[in-house]
């Protein structure tokens, strides 16, 4: 993408990680953002969601090839964001915490350095300094205009890629892109969890002692291993089947029914017969490559165009 910010940043990814410039220009991702009503309202779908992503990354895992052969992944994306650059991504320790704040948040990205500053349409690298240097005078004799605006915090804060990100709405950044129907499966998945107070109510008591560190070791985990990652006395499998059946419920509740009758639910159908199967769309994807398509790539982006 033509953008002079992306400039700055392939100059900056390398010096951060190792596959900064593999998440710009060789993954995909699909993302859904989420209103919240309040500061404790965010805290608790925050939470939750982060919990959460790990599962939502099994569930749409779709990334099982690099150039043009299997990777031995499920989700190559989400191995990928585990080196990108990890001060300003992955999960975040104080959301685990039962005080979490929006100052919390804030505090954390004043402290993560800056991509970039914009003034009269030119973008002015500003990787040298965090966003509280900036407030305290870092930049003054590099640009015009050397105080921060709000306009600057705003771009800052969306240029932080934790696994749930903040502004005023909540971004699900864990799952893979892929077909349409997975497309319309996600925002249906987190709406479903998060948007009717019974069931949200479930998942946050589901979730409740789930520790960082447990979160952290599902997290790592799922790229390769997928539904078989261990969790506790489980599976990622048996966790995708449970959010999944409270997702129904939720939407459920919800009753949102279209001209045909039918609720919200019904776009839950693919992580349905994702679960009912056992196996990652990702696997399935694999198990065609090697079987009727015979490893022809052509085929498979054939089957999966739209």
């Amino acid at each position: 993408m033509p953008k002079s910010r992306y400039d700055i940043m392939r100059r900056y990814m390398p010096k951060v990680g190792t596959r900064g410039l593999d998440m710009m220009l060789r993954t995909a991702t699909i993302q859904v953002n989420l209103d919240f009503s309040d500061e404790a309202d965010m805290r608790r779908k925050m939470r939750v969601g982060m919990k959460l992503q790990p599962v939502a990354s099994a569930l749409f895992a779709h990334s099982p090839f690099t150039e043009g052969k299997p990777n031995g992944l499920v989700s190559w994306r989400s191995q990928v964001w585990h080196d990108v650059d990890n001060q300003r991504s992955g999960l975040l320790p104080f959301v685990f915490e039962e005080d979490f704040t929006y100052r919390h948040y804030a505090e954390w990205a004043l402290d993560i350095p800056m991509y970039f500053v914009t003034r009269n349409g030119r973008y002015h690298d500003a990787t040298h300094v965090t966003f509280r240097q900036f407030m305290d005078g870092a930049l003054k004799g590099e640009i015009d205009d050397p105080e921060p605006q709000m306009g600057d915090w705003t771009n800052h804060l969306s240029t932080l890629f934790p696994d749930v990100r903040l502004k005023r709405f909540l971004e699900m950044r864990g799952a893979d892109g892929g077909p349409w129907r997975r497309i319309c499966a996600l925002p249906a998945y987190w709406v479903g969890l998060l948007y009717d107070e019974a069931t949200l109510q479930a998942v946050d008591d589901m979730t409740r002692d789930w520790t960082f560190e447990e979160v952290q070791a599902m997290r790592d985990a799922v790229p390769r291993d997928g539904f078989r990652t261990r969790f506790r006395d489980g599976t990622v499998l048996d966790l995708a089947r449970a959010t999944v059946k409270l997702a129904r419920a939720g939407l459920k509740a919800r009753g949102r029914i279209n001209d045909e009758g039918n609720d919200e639910s019904f776009f839950l159908a693919p992580l349905e017969e994702v679960v009912a199967r056992g196996t990652t769309s990702a696997e399935e994807l694999v198990r065609l490559y090697e079987g009727q398509w015979e490893r022809s790539m052509p085929r498979l982006f054939k089957h999966l165009s739209y």
